[in-house]
């Protein structure tokens, strides 16, 4: 048995690489929303924080009613108890990974947890 697994995936609305890659850390997903479109509903989380990179496009994130902008190259942390919901602007769509993780769950950086 190997100690890592590969996958290849197409540009669909939702792959969750978390299935895929059978994570057991971290909860992951490649996300696409075609211009004008946007997410179908708002959520928080009990424990998890969520990490966003927005690999393509435009659009807008609302965080707890607070609208912020985004583009390709962003970066988003948000805590669990916030509510969010994203939006790809009218002339663009808008692709993102979310990197779901326990808060605070982090024991160790690559500095500590590495061994040489």
């Amino acid at each position: 048995m190997s100690n890592y697994k590969k996958v290849s995936i197409a540009e669909d609305a939702r792959t969750e690489l978390h299935d895929r890659l059978n994570l057991t850390g971290a909860e992951i997903s490649i996300n696409l929303l075609p211009a004008g479109t946007s997410v179908p509903f708002v959520h928080a989380h009990k424990q998890n924080e969520e990490i966003y990179a927005i690999v393509k496009g435009e659009g807008t994130a609302v965080i707890d009613d607070e609208r912020v902008d985004v583009k390709a190259g962003d970066w988003l942390r948000i805590a669990p108890q916030a509510k969010r919901r994203f939006f790809a602007s009218a002339e663009s769509a808008i692709q993102y990974i979310c990197i779901q993780v326990r808060q605070n769950s982090l024991e160790g950086y690559t500095v500590t947890d590495a061994v040489l």
